[in-house]
């Protein structure tokens, strides 16, 4: 049944160009309110960091908050802050951000701190050994401590691939961050933080002339440095399907996750979107598929999940990625019924296709999702630096609600019959004893 409306592309307008030390920037002006949101992109994330250095991206995000060769530490906190602003950062797979959202007259302020660290943070021994104790604490509260922490995004990489840049823990040994040197430190922002390694994105309430002078001016002398080349971090798919299972002991009740890779999300990003499409239709909303079958009718399990990347950041994520499925069950649950299950809705899809309004019900989701996001400058600076990053196209997050509106029954179809048992990674965790 063809669909009475067609989902419009949004029209932030896009103004690109690259500094002579390799910066690219991206400008989106938005004059409908007066503040101002930055982004800064580093092309570099969990999947760079070297052997013997687990947790070595999160940790230099961590350092990039220490001060630099011009400003004391806890001083770029103060000059957001005292603007009336916020600020954060945070690590990826493939990238690192750091971020500001100011009132428009601090507009400058923002350029001149990242613009600061950028040239080098404040790397001492001192700010390492403290800030190595900060994220030790992270992982103790995050995933050590935590009921479920680190299902599935740390569990389910080593049980799907085989290669230490897909397969490692990103939040990192404790081991491997207490043996972190000085020169280590030094080493790595010298490799991964050049300016031609990274994108400026500013968004909303500016003038393009006076933030371009800005930029140049705050931006245009930190030193140029060559950016490292991309690795290619592709590995084969899988063959036969692959298991593994642990026991939480703060869990009180049984999960089980499954994952299946994807196409390209860059490559073959045509193939790729009707992947994140079908993770919606499964189980997004109560009449999701999935929520309909297993939470409301059968009850095997109390929740479920799906997505695209296993942080969540499905355009934002190279190759190669998966689409995840998450579930918790209750007491004495059966993860090979939910399996099973999981299979049975797949075929019947495959082979009965969409109910009417189910794909369009989707798509309007997911495109009301994605505008909302954009209706705040960060939501517009902080994808658009990445897409520039990794696509040199930044306009595409004006393009992405009309794309979705574009995938049809049949590629919905043509992916599910991808998602079979012998190509998927299973983890489940065990309720630990107490429960």
């Amino acid at each position: 049944m063809a669909r009475s409306r067609k989902i419009p592309a949004t029209k932030y307008p896009v103004e690109r160009f690259t500094l002579e030390n390799g910066l690219r920037v991206v400008l989106t002006p938005d004059r409908s309110a007066p503040v101002v949101g930055v982004a800064v992109v580093y092309d570099v994330g969990i999947r760079s960091e070297p052997e013997g250095r687990t947790g070595f991206a999160h940790l230099f995000e961590h350092l990039m908050f220490q001060g630099s060769e011009n400003l004391e530490k806890l001083a770029h906190f103060r000059h957001v802050q005292g603007a009336g602003g916020t600020f954060n950062g945070s690590t990826h797979l493939d990238y690192t951000d750091y971020f500001e959202v100011l009132p428009a007259g601090a507009l400058e302020r923002a350029l001149f701190l990242e613009a600061d660290r950028m040239r080098g943070p404040r790397l001492t021994e001192e700010n390492l050994l403290n800030q190595i104790d900060v994220v030790k604490e992270e992982i103790r509260v995050n995933v050590l401590n935590r009921p479920y922490g680190g299902f599935p995004w740390l569990k389910l990489p080593p049980v799907m691939f085989e290669t230490f840049p897909n397969a490692h823990d990103g939040y990192g040994s404790f081991g491997d961050l207490e043996s972190a040197t000085v020169d280590d430190a030094k080493a790595f922002f010298d490799r991964y933080y050049a300016a031609g390694n990274a994108t400026l994105a500013v968004a909303g309430d500016f003038d393009v002339a006076q933030a371009t002078a800005m930029i140049q001016r705050h931006f245009g002398d930190v030193p140029a440095r060559p950016a490292p080349k991309l690795p290619d971090f592709d590995e084969p798919g899988l063959t036969a399907e692959r298991r593994d299972t642990y026991t939480d002991r703060l869990a009180p009740i049984g999960g089980v996750a499954s994952a299946w890779r994807v196409p390209d999300p860059i490559g073959d990003f045509a193939d790729y979107l009707p992947f994140v499409v079908l993770a919606e239709v499964l189980t997004d909303g109560e009449a999701s598929r999935l929520v309909e079958r297993l939470v409301q009718r059968d009850r095997s399990v109390t929740s479920i999940g799906g997505y695209i990347g296993f942080m969540g950041d499905e355009f934002g994520v190279r190759n190669p990625t998966a689409l995840l499925l998450q579930a918790h069950m209750p007491p004495g649950g059966d993860s090979e019924k939910v399996l099973r299950t999981v299979d049975e809705e797949l075929d019947r899809l495959v082979h009965d296709g969409l109910t009417p309004g189910e794909l369009e019900r989707t798509q309007a989701r997911i495109a009301t999702h994605l505008l909302r996001d954009t209706d705040a400058v960060l939501g517009r600076a902080l994808p658009m630096a990445v897409l520039e990053l990794q696509r040199g196209n930044p306009g595409l997050l004006n393009d992405l609600p009309k794309l979705i509106g574009e995938v049809t029954e049949a590629q919905i179809v043509t992916a599910a019959a991808t998602l079979r048992p012998d190509q998927r990674a299973t983890v489940e965790v065990l309720p630990g004893a107490a429960a």
